[in-house]
C-alpha cells in the first residue's frame, strides 16, 4: 500500500495498493508469501519474501526469495529491483549479441546455461507483438519455464510479463500454478530490460528495474539447462544479453 501519514488523525491514509503476486489461487503453491522489509535509509524499503513450497519436501517447508529494492518513482508509481549487492555473486560470464531475432523462430542459445545464473537482456520490442524467454530449458523442450512480455496489452496501455511454470517439471509430485501476469509500464521506445535469476527451484525475473514476478520450478532432467528466445509475430532485435554463473554464498573465495 502507498500512501501518506496523518500525524493529527495517527493514521495512514492509502492512496493506493498492488501485488507481488499475481496468480488466481493467491499465495497457493509455487508462489511469493510473508513478506518481511525494513527501510533502507534513503528512503526505500527492502523487501524479501518466503516461497511456498510446490513439491512435498519433508522436514522443512519454504525458502527465501532475492531482496528487492523498492522505491517511489518520479509520478509516486512502486518500482523495484534487485537489491545492489546481489551483483556481488557474479561468477563466470557469456555474453551474446547484438543478433536479430526472426519471427516465430525459437532461438536456443547453446553457450546459455545453468540452472544457478543471473541473465541480464535488453531487446527491442516495438515491433513485436510477443517477446518470449524459455529458461531451464531441456534439449527437447519437454521441460521448460516460460517467461513471456506483451508489449502494451494489458489496461491503460500497460504491457504485461508472464511467468508460466506449467511445463516446468515432468516429475509426478510437483504441482504447477497459473501463471503470473504481472502489469508493467514500458514507454514507446524504451527496450525491454530484463534481470532474470534461476536459483535451481526459484525463477525471479525483474523488468525494467519496475516490476517483479517469482515462481518456483522443480525440473525433473539434469540436462533442463537450456535457454531460448523468441519473436512473435515480427522480428525483434537482441540489443544484447550477458548470463552469469552464480557463485554459492556460502563459500568463502
Amino acid at each position: 500500500m502507498i500512501g501518506d501519514y496523518d500525524e493529527e488523525r495517527d493514521k495512514f491514509i492509502v492512496r493506493k495498493g498492488g501485488d507481488f503476486n499475481f496468480g488466481p489461487t493467491g499465495a497457493g503453491p509455487g508462489a511469493v508469501h510473508a513478506p518481511s522489509a525494513y527501510p533502507d535509509g534513503k528512503g526505500g524499503v527492502v523487501a524479501i519474501f518466503n516461497m511456498n513450497p510446490a513439491k512435498p519436501t519433508k522436514g522443512w517447508t519454504q525458502i527465501m526469495s532475492l531482496p528487492r529494492q523498492l522505491n517511489l518513482d518520479e509520478k509516486g508509481e512502486l518500482v523495484q529491483k534487485p537489491y545492489e549487492s546481489l551483483k556481488t555473486l557474479r561468477g563466470e560470464k557469456e555474453t551474446v549479441g547484438p543478433m536479430q531475432l526472426p519471427a516465430n523462430r525459437e532461438m536456443v542459445l547453446e553457450n546459455i546455461q545453468g540452472n544457478a545464473i543471473e541473465i541480464v537482456a535488453e531487446i527491442d520490442v516495438d515491433n513485436t507483438n510477443m517477446i518470449e524467454m524459455k529458461v531451464l530449458r531441456s534439449p527437447d523442450s519437454e521441460e521448460y519455464t516460460r517467461i513471456a512480455f506483451y508489449k502494451s496489452r494489458g489496461i491503460w496501455g500497460s504491457s504485461i510479463i508472464t511467468l508460466d511454470n506449467s511445463h516446468s517439471s515432468v516429475l509426478q509430485d510437483v504441482t504447477c500454478r497459473p501463471p503470473e501476469n504481472a502489469p508493467v509500464k514500458v514507454a514507446d521506445g524504451e527496450p525491454l530490460k530484463l534481470r532474470v535469476f534461476i536459483d535451481k527451484s526459484i525463477v525471479e525475473v525483474f523488468v525494467n528495474d519496475k516490476q517483479c514476478v517469482a515462481l518456483r520450478v522443480y525440473p525433473g532432467r539434469s540436462d533442463s539447462v537450456g535457454v531460448s528466445l523468441q519473436s512473435k509475430g515480427k522480428d525483434a532485435q537482441l540489443r544484447s544479453l550477458v548470463a552469469y554463473q552464480m557463485k554459492n554464498i556460502y563459500i568463502d573465495e
